[in-house]
């Protein structure tokens, strides 16, 4: 079945699944509400990709939605030494059921392009420092400082608020992911979530009911997809098959 409606697709569930030869336990973890005010949701890597402004986007009712990851043991015996992100969600529906699912382009207008995807495509976005965020446009381009101050200002320095140590701060949510207020507004907020294996491209896919109505935004890291492997690292070698990306 084509990709997104694959077999192996597993965002948001909580259950022991074969991936291969290997097994893989899957936790949804709650990461709280994003304040989404203007309705157009970002998601793209904050650190390395993120703009105070003209970022792409897909447009969603305006609200406050949860967003869970779902988190993936990929240790050997399952004992919890080796945990992956292998999917993170945005919940427009929590009482809808996910029938089937579409990729979403993010685009500076919140348009689609309309581009056809042939099989074994996606449009994606980039990752260069291993992490992802989803946030509103419009709050980072009004509650964010001027973004030349952004890396010693907000992401790394010797405060403990900083968004590095927040993300590492296991008395939060867990280490690997951070609910952070904007600096410049605190009712604002992004949340971070560290992206499955690392860098690559990744994609944004909408969850539909029966009726067509989006119900969810994920964004799938390839952790459940069971890629070729480096013989020495262990880790997946994702192949190039995506087309579009920003």
């Amino acid at each position: 079945m084509q990709y997104p409606n694959e077999i192996n697709w597993s965002a948001l569930k909580s259950e022991i699944i074969s991936n291969g030869e290997k097994k893989i336990k899957l936790t949804p973890i709650s990461c709280g509400k994003l304040n989404l005010s203007s309705g157009k949701l970002i998601v793209c890597d904050p650190f390395a990709r993120m703009n105070k402004s003209d970022n792409a986007f897909v447009k969603i009712q305006a609200g406050e939605y949860e967003v869970i990851v779902t988190l993936a043991d990929v240790s050997p015996n399952l004992d919890g030494s080796h945990f992956r992100e292998a999917y993170a969600s945005l919940i427009i529906d929590e009482n809808a059921i996910e029938a089937y699912r579409e990729c979403i382009e993010l685009t500076k207008s919140g348009e689609p392009s309309k581009q056809p995807l042939n099989d074994g495509e996606f449009y994606g976005y980039g990752v260069d420092a291993g992490t992802v965020c989803f946030a509103d446009a419009e709050a980072i381009d009004l509650y964010m400082p001027p973004e030349e101050t952004w890396y010693e200002g907000l992401f790394e320095n010797n405060d403990s608020n900083c968004w590095f140590e927040q993300m590492d701060n296991e008395n939060l949510i867990r280490n690997g992911i951070a609910n952070i207020p904007l600096p410049l507004n605190k009712d604002e907020n992004l949340i971070l979530f560290h992206s499955g294996w690392g860098d690559g491209v990744y994609p944004v896919v909408g969850g539909y009911d029966s009726n067509g109505k989006l119900i969810a935004i994920h964004t799938d890291f390839f952790v459940m997809l069971a890629p070729e492997s480096d013989e020495k690292s262990n880790e997946p070698i994702l192949k190039p098959w995506w087309k579009f990306w920003l």
